[in-house]
């Protein structure tokens, strides 16, 4: 007789038929978006699945090993985001200076908003474990702090795009960028700089990289070029959800011409045009729709239950979402626009976006067991 699975009831060519139905789902919106609004896109649908794959499926992301440093000196997670950053430099800023007319970097200034943005970023995303692109795989793969937060950051971003240039106008130091093979050197140095001082105060036991994280860093690199190749682009995340955001509100009869932000040219051209055809919109639901295959492909499907959590934990979880998403606006971007991107394309707000943010994650920490979040043991 063949067995039965007696808690799913599942025969062994079932989790095989959900499977196959999985990779098929996922070839057919890659196809569908490629025939409504073009091959690049859909390719930059398929980079977002490969992130959200990779992301969810090696356990890889940005806040948990911040966390991981900082109460037990395991510092292999934030060595590996170094390698992948310094792997994706190595070609990025000699790419973005052949072709600058083609291939843009992310750039933004150092100012006394996007400092204090991060810093407040740092701490909203130790509050919820996840930060831009976290949220999107812990929503993903059905997480309930995560699908609770999701809405609110997006809202968050929104409001931060509304308010930015009031923001911006309290000063700040021209966009200081990183060029050149001298820019590319100085900034594998500073990788490496940061790199020896984590291994440095690292616990002993916690001085090896884990191979899924080595292995996370090499595809996430990977990727990462090719959304700049394919979109012109670095990978970027917060833009996306303010911009869903900001379509909902003019489809409710908003009125966003007061806002430099959504005033400015692209941005028009955002809210006019089909969400297929944003970047940075399509790789955040491809991020999501490869959390979710990753969690649906794993024998018994998705394992998330509603974790039993006072009321001021859930209230805290939507209001640190919309924090998180409005800090992340003022930052110029998330671990992923701002920390990972920035630096691979030789800005220095990416390194100020780092230290601020680096410093807030432990005071995110100490303010979870407050909020209901954990036990304070």
């Amino acid at each position: 007789m063949t067995p039965i699975d007696t808690k799913n009831g599942d025969t062994p060519s079932k989790p095989y038929m959900r499977r196959s139905s999985l990779v098929l789902a996922a070839a057919f919106i890659f196809i569908t978006v490629a025939v409504l609004v073009g091959a690049r896109y859909g390719l930059i649908l398929a980079v977002g699945l490969g992130f959200g794959i990779t992301l969810e499926g090696l356990g890889f992301g940005f806040s948990g090993p911040w966390r991981a440093m900082i109460l037990r000196r395991d510092p292999s997670g934030i060595l590996a985001q170094l390698l992948s950053i310094g792997l994706v430099a190595i070609l990025a800023l000699p790419l973005i200076e052949a072709r600058s007319g083609e291939l843009l970097g992310s750039q933004a200034p150092i100012g006394w908003a996007m400092v204090a943005g991060a810093f407040v970023f740092g701490v909203a995303m130790q509050v919820v474990l996840g930060c831009g692109s976290g949220t999107l795989v812990n929503a993903g793969s059905g997480n309930p702090i995560g699908l609770l937060s999701l809405p609110f950051f997006a809202i968050g971003s929104f409001s931060g795009a509304y308010h930015l240039t009031w923001w911006t106008g309290l000063g700040s130091f021209p966009i200081l960028i990183l060029t050149g093979w001298s820019g590319l050197i100085l900034t594998l140095a500073m990788l490496a700089t940061v790199a020896a001082v984590l291994y440095y105060f690292a616990s002993p036991k916690h001085r090896r990289i884990p191979h899924r994280y080595l292995i996370a860093a090499v595809v996430i690199a990977g990727l990462a070029l090719l959304n700049l190749i394919i979109s012109g682009q670095p990978w970027g995340v917060v833009y996306g959800l303010g911009l869903w955001v900001a379509k909902v509100a003019v489809a409710s009869g908003a009125d966003l011409s007061e806002s430099v932000f959504f005033a400015a040219p692209a941005s028009l051209e955002r809210l006019q045009e089909s969400i297929l055809t944003d970047y940075t919109s399509l790789t955040n639901i491809g991020i999501m729709l490869g959390a979710f295959l990753v969690g649906s492909w794993r024998i018994g499907g998705f394992d998330q239950k509603i974790p039993r959590l006072p009321l001021r934990a859930w209230a805290a979880t939507a209001v640190t979402g919309f924090v998180m998403g409005y800090a992340a606006r003022l930052a110029f971007g998330c671990n992923v626009g701002a920390f990972f991107s920035g630096i691979s394309t030789g800005s220095l707000h990416g390194w100020a976006w780092f230290i601020a943010a680096f410093i807030g994650s432990h005071y995110g920490i100490k303010l979870r067991p407050l909020l209901g979040l954990e036990s304070r043991s």
